[in-house]
């Protein structure tokens, strides 16, 4: 329905962006996995005026967002977490919906992160093509650049944000829709976004579009990998994988005002295991990472203790679990998988059927 808006001219995005069907369109996408919470109830006891008075605001251009509310996870690096009003979620699918199509036919194709048909799973993929590619179907030594960028959420500039944003948007009252979205919440003189809106994930790619260009064209790496903010540039020799890291850094500094993590950005031996997406990865297997296995361990536990307390139903832990089995068949974790399963059906011999173990064994 939404792909009829791509072929609009982009000095007039703002009238498809307060319409009706996008906004409407925007509300499904908001409360998708979401329907039984309150505040998605409370929203759509009044749909229609509230939608309607979404649409006037915009029109008008009153619309302001409310407050951020944050909170604090640690997975395992401590991160804060911020998370909109559902009205204002609900804006922020409403400008991705027309923006989205726009500047992802110039994303290049490694660049993984929210985008449709990509992921962590496909940047898993290509990485283990790359591998292959460059240690001729793994006879041969090569190396990783394994990449961080230092507080890229925390750093991120507007200016140089709305300047990118510009050359494919001339209408001003998006980049001032924009903008309002930008300032809600904690930044420091026009730096930084949310982590946590959908709208800065898609800014995240926008911004870091340019370092892929840089890297995949003025460097012309060819083996090249970017999820977010973290990136790795496969090759066969160490000296050059060095040279591009002080490159890239440079232009990070010079043209995006952010740097790499000088701890976390490193040229490895492909051979001792890289650590990206959760995964460890070696020449011929992959395995989770530590935290990560300890984090699937925790995670049974914890819903053992609310379902003991009637907290949470079966139905819900299977559905969970269920994620965490096709999780772990990413990489060689058979003895892994089997001694989950085991527990679950110890711990919930009651509550699980005959079917229901057939299709765990179906993921080992």
């Amino acid at each position: 329905m939404l792909r009829q808006f791509i072929f609009m001219k982009n000095n007039n995005l703002y009238s498809e962006i307060c319409s009706f069907d996008n906004l409407l369109f925007a509300w499904k996408k908001a409360r998708k996995r979401k329907t039984k919470k309150d505040y998605v109830k409370e929203f759509e006891i009044n749909l229609l005026q509230n939608l309607l008075k979404l649409q006037e605001e915009l029109k008008t251009q009153t619309y302001s967002p409310r407050p951020l509310k944050t909170f604090i996870i640690r997975d395992p690096k401590t991160r804060k977490i911020s998370k909109s009003d559902f009205r204002d979620r609900i804006i922020n699918h409403a400008l991705c919906n027309i923006l989205e199509p726009i500047f992802d036919k110039t994303f290049i194709y490694d660049s993984c992160a929210n985008r449709i048909g990509k992921g962590s799973l496909f940047a898993l993929k290509r990485f283990d093509k790359f591998k292959r590619k460059i240690t001729n179907n793994l006879k041969s030594e090569a190396f990783c650049l394994k990449a961080d960028i230092k507080h890229y959420f925390q750093e991120l500039n507007h200016n140089i944000l709305i300047n990118i944003l510009k050359r494919k948007i001339s209408d001003e009252k998006v980049i001032s829709l924009i903008e309002k979205i930008l300032i809600n919440g904690e930044n420091r003189n026009g730096i930084g976004m949310p982590l946590g809106n959908l709208t800065s994930q898609f800014f995240a790619n926008v911004y870091l579009n340019e370092l892929d260009y840089f890297i995949k064209h003025k460097l012309k790496v060819k083996y090249y990998i970017r999820y977010i903010d973290d990136f790795v540039i496969l090759n066969s020799s160490k000296e050059q994988l060095n040279k591009w890291k002080l490159e890239t850094n440079k232009f990070l500094k010079d043209s995006l005002k952010l740097e790499l993590h000088k701890d976390k950005s490193k040229v490895i031996q492909l051979r001792k295991g890289v650590t990206f997406l959760g995964y460890r990865i070696f020449y011929y297997y992959k395995l989770l990472k530590r935290f990560n296995r300890k984090n699937i361990q925790r995670k049974l536990d914890t819903f053992y203790t609310s379902f003991l307390e009637n907290k949470i139903t079966y139905d819900k832990i299977y559905e969970s679990l269920q994620g965490s089995f096709n999780y772990m068949k990413n990489a060689n974790t058979f003895n892994l998988r089997i001694k989950i399963a085991k527990q679950i059906e110890y711990l919930f011999q009651n509550e699980i059927s005959s079917i229901e173990i057939n299709r765990y064994l179906k993921y080992l």
